[in-house]
């Protein structure tokens, strides 16, 4: 539901991104004085974390530019160090991390619609994947929109940045450069926008490790400057920022101090003194707009830090005169709409207004309706008067009255929910099926968006000083927590069932072709319950049903259909997806999505849909042991798989490491970055080298060697260091080194066939081969195109009666993928200590 409103004032939301913003009297004195700066700049790279956030802050802060941070991707082939999501539910977290961080450092964001579907090492391989000119199209989009003057990159179009994602965002932002003012270049776009020449584009040169592309002879300045009315340096808020990409590891300390920014001009007019150079930063820029400069030098010159509210008359008359004497199209029209929005967001500040909007629940069916509270309050006691209250469709006529000073008003309104949940709940980045390396969104208007506007929102209309005006926001779910207090949420709206799958992947292994497997519907009510339902499961031709003539459920609760399923007796390994479905008996659509629910303190709470799938595997699996010890790292599903495979898994933390008696497992195995993440590790590191001495079985999966994680407690028995090498490729042919090795025959014999359909890479972090201990035999040798072999995926070495084994190998992605071959070749992993003869 989208509403047209004369004015729209939405509340600026906190780092949580849900509870109000508490703007101060310096927040409102630092608004008035950007309203004299018609200038604006957007900073280009490909992932949430890329940005130079310091920049960001100064640009935002100091010279008040209009800033924007244009990412490619929502990151969603990083890594995870607070969790098990991967891709876009990653892309979902690292998307309000992003935002949050430009809450902090007041630049705006946008995205492309190029997914990141992981590490590449040269644009080449990148462009396979991204559709080029659909992306360059979204980035000349966003251009058009925003109509910088200057660009800027984090990266060169020459590969310094090291990885290819980077590479192709410079190389797609300086063609872009040109492309936004070319009229015959994607001109569907010119429905909406115009074309758009930047002034210039820069490399923002950096000074990263090893790599210095920065010379004295290069544009630089100052962006460590102290901000005396935030009371901070650019550097401190910087870091504030940085550190909300939390999932990365990317906690910053604050900086003060000179700090140096460097840059290269890639196209446009020269570069004299200033990046701005050439620019009008004026209201000079635009017809009309002489005198407006003199209008906002005096409410800035009589600003009252202790009643901001003396300014609200003189801003609703600024307001009046921008509408009525700043006009046309191209960029009048741009300076016009964005100095309005900024006029009209100071005056809710300053008149101190509260406004809000709210519901008991955290969502509400399609089709029902929701009761939703309001709170108004003119807390500084401007003179306004309150006409009426709307909530959606549904509207408290107040009838002109005068808002006292401080005192609330409070009301609720029951508001019809039309079924418009999956323009409102669903990220719409994911209403479509993606590729391999996009998402598809056919919206032109919606590309470039950050996320879905809210659903549901509480408008006030409001008299002030003479004129007529709106103030929104967004209705959230309010509630209390015991510990944390007062708490928004997202309030969404959802269909009345969705359909729940496990496992994600399930194993019928031939190995054990005489035991039933189950796959697991789950129906859940999202509200009372009550008529026949029909449960389908389904791949391909093969299609199995149960009807349940009589489904009764209360609300949040759920019923589970099970299917059984057993291994054929072919010999021939297959592997179906299965999807699920629930046909309700009064002819309403049938539903096939699960809401999946993503929840850290951080950032908002994350509800979206996505239809359920289970993989099965009917496989040729064996395997030897049965009991695995798991010591828990920065977060995976790879022992769920493990319990796919017929293990019994028990999770090891710290406690459970110094109490328990290792012999009691075939094999432990620790889980991805353990070592990055718990020093705690050193002090059983003897334990468990006794516990491989005494013929255990030691699996270490990959850790990290940079920045995110450095390595922080002993890892095996022998030394070997851990590079930053990986296989990007995740076709890439893999040459058995030693074909005879138990890992490679016991019990699964290996061959090429094994890794074939792996998702996304073959493996990361390798170790270091030059430097190996003689101890350790290297197993498998792969390369990506153009590079030299790599034989440091998988490590292993006798030590004592067991084995150690270090491996760079993904199983972190190809398990919950379902691809055969990892679990075969985890499999005899684990089998290392099983074959007695060795």
């Amino acid at each position: 539901m989208k509403k047209l409103l004369t004015v729209f004032l939405l509340f600026t939301l906190t780092a949580k991104g849900q509870e109000p913003a508490y703007k101060t009297s310096a927040d409102i004195y630092l608004g008035l004085r950007k309203l004299n700066v018609l200038g604006s700049v957007l900073y280009i790279a490909a992932h949430p974390d890329d940005e130079n956030t310091r920049l960001l802050t100064y640009f935002s802060k100091d010279r008040m530019y209009r800033t924007g941070y244009l990412s490619l991707t929502r990151g969603d082939g990083g890594q995870n160090l607070i969790g098990d999501e991967q891709g876009v539910e990653l892309g979902l977290i690292r998307t309000q991390e992003l935002l949050a961080a430009r809450r902090i450092d007041g630049a705006e964001q946008f995205f492309s619609r190029a997914f990141d579907f992981g590490f590449s090492k040269t644009p080449v391989e990148t462009f396979q994947k991204w559709d080029r000119e659909k992306i360059l199209s979204d980035v000349v989009w966003v251009i058009r929109k925003f109509r910088p003057d200057v660009i800027i990159t984090r990266f060169p179009t020459t590969g310094e940045g090291g990885h290819g994602h980077h590479t192709a965002s410079a190389i797609l932002a300086n063609e872009a450069f040109s492309a936004a003012a070319d009229p015959k270049r994607f001109p569907e776009q010119l429905k909406w926008v115009q074309p758009w020449q930047a002034r210039r584009i820069l490399w923002n040169t950096f000074n990263f490790g090893s790599t210095n592309t920065t010379r004295e002879d290069q544009h630089h300045f100052d962006v460590g400057g102290y901000n005396p009315i935030l009371g901070k340096s650019y550097g401190e808020i910087a870091a504030e920022s940085r550190s909300q990409h939390k999932s990365q590891g990317f906690g910053v300390p604050r900086q003060r101090g000179e700090a140096l920014e460097y840059f290269k001009p890639t196209g446009g007019e020269p570069l004299q003194a200033d990046l701005m150079d050439g620019v009008r930063l004026g209201w000079d820029r635009i017809p009309g707009g002489d005198s407006l400069r003199a209008r906002v030098d005096a409410l800035v010159a009589r600003f009252d830090f202790m009643h901001p509210e003396a300014s609200v008359e003189g801003l609703v008359q600024l307001y009046k005169y921008l509408r009525e004497n700043v006009q046309g199209n191209g960029e009048p029209g741009y300076w016009r709409e964005q100095k309005l929005e900024e006029v009209r967001a100071l005056i809710q500040a300053a008149s101190g207004l509260w406004l809000d909007a709210w519901s008991a629940e955290p969502f509400v069916v399609s089709g029902d309706s929701a009761r939703v509270h309001y709170s108004i309050n003119n807390r500084l006691g401007v003179p306004m008067t309150l006409n009426s209250i709307q909530i959606d469709n549904s509207v408290d006529t107040i009838g002109g009255r005068s808002l006292a000073r401080n005192a609330n008003l409070n009301g609720t309104l029951g508001v019809a929910v039309d079924s418009v949940y999956a323009s409102t709940t669903q990220p719409y980045w994911l209403d479509e099926p993606m590729s391999e390396g996009m998402f598809s969104v056919s919206d032109q208007q919606m590309i470039g968006k950050p996320q879905l506007d809210n659903g549901l929102y509480g408008t006030a209309w409001v008299s002030l000083y003479g004129q007529s005006l709106r103030f929104s926001v967004p209705v959230r779910y309010r509630f209390t927590d015991p510990v944390k207090g007062e708490l928004y949420q997202p309030f969404d709206i959802i269909p009345p069932l969705s359909v729940r799958m496990e496992p994600d992947v399930l194993l019928l292994s031939k190995d054990r072709s005489t035991e039933a497997q189950e796959v697991r519907v789950h129906v859940v009510a999202n509200k009372t319950i009550a008529q026949s339902v029909q449960v389908e499961l389904q791949s391909g031709a093969q299609r199995m049903a149960t009807e349940d003539k009589q489904l009764q459920l209360a609300r949040g609760a759920e019923k589970a259909y099970n299917f059984p399923l057993r291994a054929s007796r072919d010999g021939i390994s297959q592997q179906h997806d299965f999807n699920a479905s629930v046909r309700p008996g009064d002819g309403s659509a049938p539903q096939r999505s699960d809401m999946r629910t993503i929840s850290y303190n951080h950032i908002p709470t994350i509800r979206y849909w996505k239809q359920d799938r289970v993989r099965v595997l009917d496989i040729d699996l064996k395997t030897r042991g049965k009991k695995i010890g798991y010591i828990v790292g920065a977060g995976d599903k790879v022992p769920q798989a493990l319990e796919q495979m017929g293990y019994e898994v028990t999770l090891l933390g710290e406690k459970e490491l110094n109490r328990l008696n290792l012999k009691t497992f075939d094999a432990i195995i620790s889980g991805v970055r353990a070592y990055n993440t718990a020093e705690w590790l050193n002090t059983v590191h003897p334990k468990l080298m006794k516990y491989v001495e005494d013929g255990g079985n030691l699996i270490v999966q990959y850790n990290t060697s940079n920045q995110i994680g450095p390595v922080r407690a002993k890892i095996g028995p022998y030394n070997f260091n851990i590079t930053r090498n990986r296989i990007t490729n995740e076709q890439a042919e893999v040459t058995l080194l030693k074909p005879d090795h138990p890992a490679l025959y016991f019990p699964n014999k290996i061959n090429a066939s094994d890794f074939s359909g792996w998702i996304q890479e073959r493996s990361i972090y390798h170790a270091s081969i030059p430097d190996l201990d003689p101890h350790f035999e290297a197993l498998l040798r792969m390369n990506d195109p153009g590079e030299a072999a790599d034989d440091g995926a998988l490590v292993v070495a006798k030590y004592g009666k067991g084995f150690f084994t270090y491996t760079g190998l993904v199983f972190f992605r190809e398990l919950p993928a379902g691809v055969p071959g990892a679990y075969r070749l985890l499999a005899n992993l684990i089998a290392l200590n099983q074959k007695k003869e060795l």
